[in-house]
């Protein structure tokens, strides 16, 4: 028999789902890192578990647990640190799973560090909006679709193009059958863009140091994946004049490419001589190789010097390198080009004792000078504490430990010592360094911005003596 009582009941159940709906999306909007953090996790699960099926590891044995775990971890975070041969070790079956994971912790990272930027920009008054969409470069107001189908759009024009360069130089050049050269082609240039850092090669792309056909392009790929969705969305609508840039692009593009030459210069100058390197070779292969290591230590983990054989001094400028890493809403790791700029412009202006931290007429706001302070402050005790575990536990030297943590929490993907050789509880560190420096500089500043709360007061302004 039909009820009013009963009825009212469903419609009061309904409403209180809603609610319990509607504030779950309200704590998710609120504290956008949780999202994040469980977000990542679940596709860690979910890769180990399919790494984990016998069809992924090539031959008869099953993949162990810390294997399957590590590379899952290693592709979602876009690191490339392996601590087994990925050519050997996995099935084609596992390089498809891979790949598939690269591409996803990519995209995933790109599209959800700029989807934060929208956020923040929601948060602010209107004024703050309209100045951030300026000077950032960001699309506009809350435009999330154009943000993901743009990082969609340029994935896809970016590694066809890297893609169809390898092709054609693995066929033609080294006459891999056209299928292999086309599947080897694909997997490096996906790699590449998402500074994924895997190779179907074991030694990576050292046995290329002296092709630019293949070390350009990808040198190419990885500077775009490392740059920025913001800054290649710009850049995809007006490359020239660079008067008309963002001043967020002039300071990512200019400075990853200075620090880019700066590198090139002094790397170079140290392999020269190295016999185990770069040393004897002809001139044009040291200066490719010299490039090489400058731009792919900045988050790429691909690799054409075997990092157990360079110089301590290459050792030290490749872990600055890596400690700085790409651009904002990128592929790239590190504490990003823009935080260093903007502390050097912060140096600066103290030493010139100017009022205000100002460039290209703008002036740099305290708020973003604190998050950059508070990022690479960070950062560096992160680093220090994950440094000293490492000496304990892998019985390393300060430089090779450094080396170690830096690549993994700045997600470079690369090794000096070899990270299979490590024991079980050494790589379960750099698992926790992959995930956090995959995830915990973007929701860090994410939470600072929208952390932004004006107060009704100030305290007396006090002076504690410094130095």
């Amino acid at each position: 028999m039909w009820s009013p009582r009963g009825r009212d009941r469903r419609q009061e159940r309904r409403t209180l789902e809603a609610r319990q709906f509607a504030r779950r999306r309200r704590s998710l909007a609120d504290r956008p890192g949780r999202a994040i953090v469980l977000g990542f996790a679940g596709v860690i699960g979910v890769g180990t578990a399919v790494l984990l099926l016998p069809v992924a590891r090539a031959g008869e044995q099953s993949p162990g647990l810390l294997d399957a775990f590590f590379t899952a971890t290693s592709a979602v975070s876009v690191t490339g640190l392996n601590v087994v041969d990925t050519p050997t070790y996995w099935s084609t079956f596992g390089h498809v799973a891979i790949l598939a994971l690269c591409q996803a912790g990519g995209f995933g990272i790109m599209a959800l560090a700029s989807l934060l930027g929208l956020l923040v920009t929601r948060r602010l008054g209107l004024r703050s909006r309209l100045t951030t969409v300026a000077e950032a470069g960001t699309v506009g107001l809350g435009e999330v679709r154009e943000v993901l189908f743009g990082l969609i759009r340029i994935s896809l024009v970016v590694e066809a193009a890297v893609a169809l360069v390898l092709w054609l130089r693995l066929w033609l050049g080294y006459d891999e059958p056209p299928g292999r050269a086309a599947w080897y082609a694909v997997f490096h240039a996906v790699s590449s863009f998402n500074n994924a850092g895997f190779s179907l090669w074991s030694d990576s792309l050292v046995r290329f140091v002296g092709d630019p056909w293949i070390v350009v392009p990808v040198c190419v790929a990885v500077f775009l994946g490392s740059i920025g969705l913001p800054v290649l969305m710009e850049l995809s609508r007006r490359v020239l004049p660079v008067r008309e840039w963002s001043l967020h692009t002039r300071m990512t593009v200019g400075g990853w490419l200075g620090l880019m030459v700066l590198g090139w210069v002094v790397l170079t100058a140290f392999e020269w001589t190295n016999p185990d390197t770069l040393g004897g070779r002809p001139v044009g292969t040291r200066l490719l190789g010299g490039l090489a290591a400058s731009v792919l230590p900045r988050s790429a983990g691909l690799q054409t010097v075997d990092y157990a054989d360079v110089t301590d001094e290459s050792l030290v400028v490749t872990t600055v390198l890596m400690f700085i890493g790409g651009g904002a809403a990128s592929a790239g790791g590190g504490i990003k080009v823009t935080t260093l700029l903007l502390l050097l412009l912060v140096i600066a202006a103290e030493v010139r004792g100017s009022r205000d931290v100002e460039v290209a007429g703008r002036r740099l706001g305290p708020r973003t000078q604190r998050q950059a302070v508070a990022v690479t402050t960070l950062t560096i005790g992160i680093l220090f504490v994950a440094t000293l575990l490492m000496m304990a536990l892998a019985d390393l030297g300060l430089g090779r430990a450094a080396f170690e943590t830096a690549s993994a929490f700045s997600t470079a993907g690369l090794s000096s010592v070899g990270t299979g050789s490590l024991p079980d509880s050494a790589q379960l560190l750099l698992v926790v360094l992959m995930f956090v420096g995959r995830i915990g500089p973007v929701t860090l500043v994410s939470a600072l911005a929208l952390r932004d709360r004006p107060h009704l007061y100030r305290y007396p302004e006090g002076r504690p003596l410094i130095g």
